[in-house]
């Protein structure tokens, strides 16, 4: 079969498209770790390729001829949660048998059920692993894969044995070098036993020499990998995707791989090599994908739920909250997971998770709005903006209070629930681009939406430009602000309808005064203002 982007699993070399794993980390640095006998961790957000350069890891040290290296993934043990017996039956079942299918090394088989008879659940893996390294002509090096999906006393019993271990050599014979790998670090392992103990995990497994993180790949790598599909078909990709392609993924490799598949296979057009892949194709496949919700997309909003993460992200989309408000253990966390960045700047980590998040926060009030677009497009197809915020004003008065309220991501409710709004609106026909960040004071909304549905984006476009902002200075004040930065924001963008909206949240303020609209003017610019 012909190779393709990958969007599942590890990546193998003669399948896929991919990027050199080795040449993703310092492996000098591992190396040396390795050979210095050090317990360290490699951490990485989800579907970041970690399982897959584990695996090149573990080829290269079984090569070089001076160590024996054995990859093993403890998952399967998550079910078993606070039940140590079975949790740690499970990681030594996973050792025994990594061991004899990875290394046709089938000793520990033979050795299992007596160790564990003697040594039982909080024992048995680390005087196993120590028999093997007794035994063993070359030294160990266990590489244990999703340790952060254990919980409860199984994690605890796991971290701590091979502490032991570690604390016990060189008199007992054990692994010289022990990778533990997962989405965290493992100081952020909040771990809470069967006696209602918070244990962290720097505390259970206090013997980690470093910390490791693998990034994202970078801009040349991007290309590289879409380089290959050219190389392998002949199909092009025209060079102005890749500015737009960056900005929407960073780097980070399953946005990469699920854009190229979208792409060059899901685009079934595309599927006959000698059509070019356009910027308007792969803008209409970022569409695609957004709106999939697929699986690693989806996983965001189990993360928004976290307390430390809701901290991160509701000020970023809020634009409120200053940096040095902001605890540095929440954003080295939120950084971790993939959702941020912290330099240069703390922001959301590309556009397509800036797109994403508030989808996520708004799903369920955005499906169950029952304004429809034909009410609000002209006989000329074009969208009716005036009509549209006029009966958001009045949505917004009937939902605010109650929607808001019961919303976790208070702070920025009222962006939220009008970006909701639109995205009822405009989904399907146009598209809504996203800014926001810390420091900013407001959200700005860029809206194209094409005006013949046959030529689509590739016709002509209305493009309409939204600033969202929170009274909290005068009314003229931010009226002042409001219309230069909603001004200058259109002329960025190129749009030439724009509109300015002030959220007015005190609480003893009749809604009568709240409501209100008026056009103002700016440098020849005309600018609807509407307040909420």
């Amino acid at each position: 079969m012909q190779k393709h982007f990958n969007t599942t699993g590890p990546v193998h070399a003669e399948d896929h498209y991919c990027i050199d794993p080795m040449t993703r980390l310092d492996w000098e640095e591992i190396r040396q770790l390795i050979d210095a006998k050090k317990f360290f961790v490699l951490h990485a957000p989800r579907q970041t390729g970690k399982t897959t350069t584990l695996f090149a890891m573990m080829d290269e040290l079984n090569r070089s001829g001076a160590y024996l290296a054995l990859y093993i993934n403890v998952e399967a043990a998550q079910s078993a949660r606070g039940d140590v017996e079975q949790g740690m039956k499970t990681i030594v079942d996973n050792l025994v048998e990594g061991a004899a299918n990875r290394l046709k090394d089938t000793r520990l088989r033979e050795w299992r059920d007596a160790i564990w008879h003697n040594s039982g659940a909080h024992g048995a893996f680390k005087t196993l692993l120590s028999r093997w390294a007794q035994e063993s002509t070359l030294p160990i090096v266990l590489m244990i894969d999703e340790v952060d999906a254990l919980v409860g006393d199984t994690l605890i019993s796991l971290l701590r044995q091979l502490r032991e271990g570690y604390i016990g050599r060189p008199g007992i014979a054990f692994p010289q070098s022990v990778i533990l790998c997962g989405v965290r670090d493992v100081r952020d392992y909040r771990i809470h036993t069967a006696h209602h103990e918070i244990i962290t995990g720097g505390s259970a497994f206090n013997v980690k020499a470093e910390s490791l993180r693998m990034g994202s790949f970078n801009r040349s790598e991007v290309e590289i990998l879409y380089a290959q599909h050219t190389a392998a078909t002949g199909q092009i990709f025209t060079p102005d995707i890749f500015p737009e392609l960056w900005e929407d993924t960073r780097g980070q490799p399953w946005l990469v791989n699920a854009l190229g598949h979208e792409l060059t296979w899901k685009d079934k057009s595309a599927r006959d090599r000698s059509t070019p892949i356009t910027l308007e194709r792969y803008r209409a496949a970022r569409e695609r994908l957004i709106y999939s919700r697929t699986t690693h997309l989806s996983q965001l909003s189990d993360k928004l739920k976290e307390p430390r993460v809701h901290a991160i992200i509701s000020s970023l989309l809020s634009g409120e909250t200053t940096p040095d408000t902001l605890a540095m253990d929440d954003v080295e966390y939120v950084t971790d997971l993939g959702l941020i960045e912290n330099r240069p700047q703390l922001r959301i980590s590309n556009r397509i998770y800036q797109e994403v998040i508030p989808r996520e926060l708004t799903w369920t009030k955005q499906i169950t709005i029952a304004h429809q677009q034909a009410w609000y497009l002209t006989p000329t197809r074009h969208l009716d903006m005036p009509k549209l915020l006029s009966a958001f004003q009045q949505f917004f008065r009937e939902n605010a209070d109650s929607w808001i309220e019961r919303f976790d991501y208070k702070e920025a409710g009222p962006q939220l629930l009008l970006q909701a709004f639109l995205q009822r609106i405009i989904n399907g026909g146009g598209r809504i681009n996203r800014e926001y960040g810390l420091g900013r004071k407001r959200t700005d909304l860029y809206i194209e939406w094409p005006l013949d549905e046959e030529k689509g984006f590739y016709g002509e476009v209305q493009r309409i430009v939204l600033e969202l902002k929170i009274l909290y200075k005068s009314l003229e004040i931010t009226l002042a602000e409001g219309i230069e930065q909603t001004a200058g924001y259109a002329d960025q963008c190129g749009a030439n309808e724009m509109h300015l909206i002030i959220f007015d949240r005190r609480p003893n303020i009749a809604w009568e005064d709240k409501i209100w609209q008026r056009q103002e003017r700016w440098q020849g610019h005309e600018i609807g203002a509407w307040g909420m």
